[in-house]
């Protein structure tokens, strides 16, 4: 069967954009894959993490996991630190590839902005720590956004790299599965940025532990315009939002598109279905879609998060079963290399 390798940060406050950009997705693809589902702390420290609120954050993206349907049973659910292969694979990846090419990441540039000589060595080899992660378990597809897709295809770089270079086709070459119509979330109050935990204001983002009042709050309160909602006559000939209309009108696209994601529905299907409506009564139907779908899973993860010691089983268990993956993968690795081991 196919392998599927994916990831969330544990950087705290999961939100509506974290949800339909990737978790959700990896629920529906666990039916056709074997999927490995990791909850990224090494990347996390990339910048600097306060230790308990890391080990806080880990358990709760893993109890996200859970509490959104991944089965630990038919899944491998685990921490990245728990697994050496990844820091290991990493330093050897580290030596294949070049700075010209880590030179090329954008995210690094827009993480790092105008202090990029103060910014750790680890952010900028990010990208080789991810290719290690996929191909320690010898991956065929990653589901992966728009912000992502640069490093998968260094991903793929690295791994074609190693093989030239030893003669060998040890590792895969990487596919990439991207996201729904949803993968870009944008913020409830600016439908131009990206939904984000680092956003001042909570009412920017929907938390996936959020009640059912603090969800309808926010979408009554989500920015609009003045006019009534678009019709399918606004979507291009594949059926997709043109990025004109969507600098257009943002903020209505936006709850068009969540609204889709969460009901499992082409946006063109919502939007005939609201063409002409005011705006009051679109957010009511998307509350009551919200509350109905995010409500229960939050409080399956604040159960979850109640229970440390049950989560951590689970990612002992899965990581248990990553390193038998894994293991075999860097005996490989390291006799290719030419290192001993015992």
């Amino acid at each position: 069967m196919k392998r599927i390798f994916s990831g969330v940060q544990p950087t705290g406050n999961l939100h509506l954009g974290n949800y339909l950009g990737a978790i959700k997705n990896f629920v529906a693809l666990q039916d056709d894959y074997d999927c490995i589902y990791c909850v990224v702390d090494m990347h996390a420290i990339t910048m600097w993490q306060d230790p308990a609120a890391l080990r806080a954050n880990t358990r709760e993206v893993a109890a996200a996991y859970l509490a959104a349907g991944i089965d630990p049973k038919r899944c491998i659910i685990f921490n990245q630190s728990q697994v050496g292969a990844h820091a290991q694979l990493a330093w050897i990846f580290n030596c294949v590839a070049r700075l010209g090419w880590l030179n090329r990441m954008t995210q690094f540039k827009d993480k790092a902005g105008k202090n990029r000589e103060k910014a750790s060595v680890g952010l900028y080899a990010y990208p080789n720590l991810m290719a290690a992660d996929i191909l320690a378990y010898k991956a065929t597809h990653v589901p992966v956004g728009e912000d992502q897709k640069q490093h998968l295809e260094l991903a793929r770089d690295i791994a074609q790299k190693f093989n030239n270079d030893f003669g060998v086709e040890l590792f895969p070459i990487l596919e990439p599965l991207i996201l729904g119509p949803a993968a870009r979330v944008m913020s409830l109050r600016d439908g131009s940025k990206k939904m984000s935990k680092s956003e001042p204001s909570d009412m920017s983002r929907i938390n996936m532990t959020d009640e059912a009042d603090d969800i309808a709050k926010k979408i009554r309160k989500a920015t609009s315009d003045p006019d009534l909602l678009p019709g399918p006559e606004a979507l291009d000939e594949g059926g997709a939002v043109s990025e004109e209309a969507r600098r257009a009108r943002p903020e209505a696209y936006n709850l068009l598109g969540i609204y889709a994601a969460l009901a499992d529905k082409p946006v063109g299907d919502v939007m005939t279905e609201f063409a002409g409506t005011q705006f009051s009564r679109f957010k009511a139907a998307l509350t009551d879609l919200a509350v109905a779908t995010l409500g229960p899973m939050g409080r399956e993860m604040k159960r979850l998060t109640e229970d440390p010691a049950s989560v951590d089983a689970v990612l002992r268990d899965g990581a248990e079963r990553a390193r038998a993956i894994a293991e075999p993968v860097m005996r490989e690795v390291y006799d290719t290399v030419g290192f001993l081991r015992p």
